[in-house]
């Protein structure tokens, strides 16, 4: 098959667009600035769904599901959190439609809602709304719940996966007595996104803090996992908000502590998005098409028969079906590919296209021989092997894959990441290789969105592993106590 991909030096966004759609992961739809996820590019999804939620579990949280829509009343209850969203919502105005009388369906203007309902743009308020009934006193106490959902935020420029109206989440919604065990929640849930995306999609990542510009609005602190593309283009992974007692307060939702007193409610949110879709297209791909981890790959082995007779096609058969068997009872997804629609050559480039990680190629040669064509989709190395033990070596060789993935994503971020301490450094940095820039900055707000007006660089993070480093502002020379992290970012 041909591919048709543009190169990534040619054009990387070009070339991820393309990628998206020619792997079959999703594509545009009759919704402007909407996506369908196709089934392949779905699989994937379900995959980064099932790991995240045994997490989520393991770590005592439970799923729930709250209303899609939100009274516009409850966003004015929480001033930031209201601003922060306003110019993205979509609202619902009437119930009903009607015929014309010409042939037209219109909206009918006497099924004015007497509110209109905001479409969930995140679920705070609603959510807050609803633990009003539910929380009464200490032992009530911690909530600790999960929403997988889709929520709508209107996107005016929009990319597959990056950037779309509507697109699909979890949010993790807590309560607790105290605002040690908030912050705590807070901390351990950023933990938690920090070992998905780096034992599951192989994607390094930087834990850190966000500015008070960055910052979600209504939180107190935002805490978040900033990874880098091959474009040299920052990407937040995921966000983990420690939002106080704003919310608390906004609902009047309170608890009678153990001495007897009553408080507000202390609370966190988190969430991580499919823009982990984007993610991880673009930190792994290249110009022949997807490179997955093979933790999240659908099929991590694929078995292609090469052969011209019934005969040879018979014993290929039987041969892929006792592999098949092996693997399958290791847990690892395989597919036989005996198609005879398409000649091996096609099948090998739209498999190498999917990202598949192992390809098995058996010919009539290789029955006589006992031996079986491996190839590996990140190193597109080959090797001949013994059919002997082969169930036994492509487990081996789908854990090296997945720690070579990770190892070149991160030597790839290590050989991007540079420290400067002048203002025309920066900017040079940025311009011709961009990547992770550490620098000093005096901690203003002002500061913070100069830098990003004359550069359209921002603070990614503060990282959590900074060490103190007295130094000045690489823009305004004024006194600065430690390094953040800069870069462009999606």
């Amino acid at each position: 098959m041909s591919k048709g991909i543009t190169s990534r030096e040619t054009d990387y966004s070009q070339w991820y667009n393309e990628l998206v759609v020619k792997a079959d992961l999703a594509e545009h739809s009759a919704v402007r600035g909407c996506m369908v996820i196709k089934p392949y590019g779905y699989a994937i999804w379900e995959k980064m769904q099932a790991a995240l939620d045994k997490m989520f579990k393991d770590t005592g949280h439970s799923n729930a599901y709250f209303p899609l829509f939100i009274p516009k009343s409850f966003f004015s209850k929480e001033a930031s959190h209201v601003e922060g969203f306003a110019t993205e919502c979509a609202v619902v105005t009437h119930y009903r439609l009607k015929n014309d009388g010409s042939g037209n369906i219109v909206v009918d203007e006497d099924a004015k809602l007497e509110e209109e309902l905001i479409v969930r743009p995140t679920s705070e308020t609603i959510i807050w709304n609803t633990y009003k009934g539910w929380i009464e006193s200490y032992r009530d106490l911690p909530i600790l719940v999960n929403q997988w959902a889709n929520v709508v935020r209107w996107e005016m420029r929009t990319r597959l996966f990056l950037r779309t109206a509507e697109f699909l989440w979890q949010e993790g919604h807590t309560a607790h007595a105290t605002k040690e065990e908030a912050v705590e929640e807070a901390q351990r849930m950023l933990d938690v996104y920090a070992d998905f995306a780096e034992n599951w999609m192989a994607l390094p990542v930087i834990r850190g803090r966000k500015t008070e510009n960055e910052r979600f609005a209504g939180a107190l602190d935002t805490l978040c996992i900033e990874a880098l593309m091959q474009d040299g283009k920052a990407l937040q992974a995921g966000t983990s908000h420690f939002l106080g007692q704003n919310f608390a307060k906004a609902f009047d939702v309170k608890f009678t502590a153990k001495d007897g007193k009553q408080d507000y409610v202390w609370a966190t949110s988190w969430g991580v998005s499919t823009r982990l879709m984007g993610a991880l297209i673009m930190a792994h791909s290249d110009d022949n098409g997807l490179v997955l981890p093979p933790k999240l790959a659908p099929i991590q082995v694929v078995v292609v028969p090469i052969f011209k007779t019934e005969e040879e096609q018979h014993a290929i058969g039987a041969l892929a079906d006792r592999l098949l068997a092996e693997l399958k009872g290791k847990g690892i997804s395989v597919k036989y590919d005996d198609r005879d629609t398409h000649r091996p050559g096609f099948k090998f480039a739209e498999w190498e296209l999917k990202g598949v990680p192992v390809r098995i190629a058996v010919g009539a040669r290789d029955m006589q021989n006992g031996t079986v064509e491996i190839a590996r989709r990140d190193t597109q190395a080959k090797e001949t092997v013994s059919q002997d033990g082969l169930a036994d070596r492509v487990e081996q060789l789908l854990d090296a894959i997945q720690r070579n993935i990770y190892d070149q994503a991160l030597a790839f971020r290590e050989a991007n990441s540079v420290e400067v301490d002048t203002y025309d450094e920066f900017k040079r940095v940025l311009e011709e290789r961009g990547g992770f820039i550490s620098a000093h900055w005096d901690g203003t707000v002002e500061t913070e969105k100069l830098i990003k007006e004359e550069t359209k660089a921002t603070v990614r993070c503060i990282p959590l592993a900074n060490k103190e480093e007295a130094g000045v502002c690489i823009r305004t020379g004024k006194p600065s106590a430690q390094r953040v992290l800069f870069a462009r970012a999606y």
